[in-house]
């Protein structure tokens, strides 16, 4: 039965990732979990059981997705493009650095995907503009596409990753963002560092600035555009009151988003129901099938196993649980994506049957390694084999052998690096 289930796992992997037919990463998602369920790897419980964990995450992405459009639409992210590159003043290697640290704020509040998926796009159109060397365009499109998984460690709501972790273990808003926040000081440093240090040649001392459009030109609806800091100012402040309200960070995230929608409506600028109708639904059929095809790899004692390697990092202490953990993650996820291994890894921390600051060290290096472990390799995450098919649309081709030679060389010290700021604030709080 193992061998079935690792095979009906395997199977679903490879057609989420290559898509044949141009198949939805939905239906083949939901077609191995129906073969899961005649082989009776899983049951219908099994089904309710992973419904219960993942709906919360699943319906936070898409309303997260469609807050993200709706401001991509008033041209909220082109704004702060423009603003960015200005502020730079022709500065190339200046300018390289506020794509990062643009990219690192737009994931840490619209996940990881908003971030590799609406930013990276405005990035290419601006260096294009600006009649850059295709070698330099490349670099800033690899740090805008690198960085958004890097910094999307802050909040819950920056990748479904955190999401879906922060719920298995019933961990609050506000409760998350308390441990995370200096590892993802740490990892924006690193993530600084070691993009400028391997794209050094390739940044352009300066740039015409005069060639980019000015901020204010790329605002669609001022009015709306006004409004929408009043709304991300109540999502934020909502989200950390959610664990003390005890609601679902699913239902503020949709209610503020209905609530942008409605305001939306009268604008000229946003075609609201073209958005809703292309908001990311399908990924609520992907997370259940993919999430069941999962559970049906710890039906067959490979959680088991796993857990018992777990108990080995943990029974050496908290830095070994953090080091352990975070590469364990990283390497899974670079393999066989990342949102099938936090889940997978949750499951065998649990039945691991570790306690206190031991445990929390595992939780949150396994959701480290999941966000950063992905840019080892192209199929790591679906943000990136959707950034890399975006970026193919756009004429910029990169292949995974040369991907793969960037990201191994990119992730490991910025992995290192962050679990190094885990390891120091696990330390803080337990003393």
């Amino acid at each position: 039965m193992s061998v079935v289930a690792f095979v009906i796992f395997a199977c679903t992997l490879a057609a989420v990732i290559t898509k044949p037919r141009n198949l939805s990463i939905g239906w083949s998602a939901m077609g191995g979990a129906v073969v899961a369920i005649l082989a009776r790897v899983v049951s219908f419980q099994d089904v309710w059981n992973v419904t219960s964990i993942v709906w919360n995450a699943t319906f936070s992405l898409v309303g997260i997705i469609l807050i993200s459009l709706l401001l991509d639409q008033i041209g909220f992210f082109e704004w702060a493009a423009l603003h960015m590159a200005h502020i730079a003043k022709g500065n190339g290697r200046l300018m390289f650095v506020y794509v990062i640290l643009l990219g690192a704020v737009v994931s840490a509040f619209f996940t990881n995907d908003g971030a590799a998926l609406i930013l990276t796009p405005i990035v290419l159109a601006q260096v294009r503009v600006l009649k850059l060397d295709e070698r330099m365009v490349l670099a800033y499109v690899m740090a805008s596409g690198f960085i958004a998984d890097t910094s999307s460690l802050p909040f819950i709501i920056s990748n479904l990753v955190n999401i879906l972790s922060a719920d298995y273990f019933d961990i609050g808003f506000a409760e998350y963002s308390l441990y995370m926040l200096l590892p993802n000081l740490f990892s924006i440093a690193a993530s600084v560092g070691v993009l400028l240090l391997y794209f050094r040649k390739r940044i352009p001392a300066s740039y015409d600035a005069s060639r980019l459009a000015q901020p204010r030109e790329a605002i669609k609806d001022l009015s709306l555009f006004r409004l929408s800091w009043a709304i991300l100012g109540v999502l934020l402040v909502s989200l950390f009151c959610s664990g003390w309200m005890h609601v679902p960070v699913s239902l503020i995230i949709n209610g503020v988003a209905l609530f942008f929608l409605l305001m939306a409506r009268r604008s000229k600028s946003v075609q609201t129901w073209s958005l809703i109708k292309n908001a990311p639904w399908v990924v609520i059929v992907f997370s259940i099938g993919m999430y069941v095809v999962v559970w049906g790899l710890g039906g067959v004692g490979l959680t088991d196993l796993l857990a018992r390697w777990i108990r080995l990092l943990a029974d050496h202490g908290v830095v070994a649980a953090a080091l352990g953990m975070g590469f364990l993650a990283a390497f899974l996820s670079s393999i066989m994506n990342n949102l099938p291994t936090v889940m997978f890894d949750a499951l065998a921390i649990k039945a691991a049957h570790t306690t206190g600051i031991v445990q929390d060290a595992l939780i949150y290096a396994n959701v480290i390694g999941s966000d950063l472990g992905p840019k080892i390799t192209p199929i790591g995450s679906l943000a990136t084999l959707l950034w890399l098919h975006v970026l193919q649309r756009k004429g910029v081709k990169i292949g995974w052998g040369a991907y793969f030679k960037t990201g191994i060389v990119l992730t490991l010290p910025i992995l290192l690096f962050t679990l190094v700021g885990l390891i120091v604030t696990l330390l803080i709080k337990g003393s």
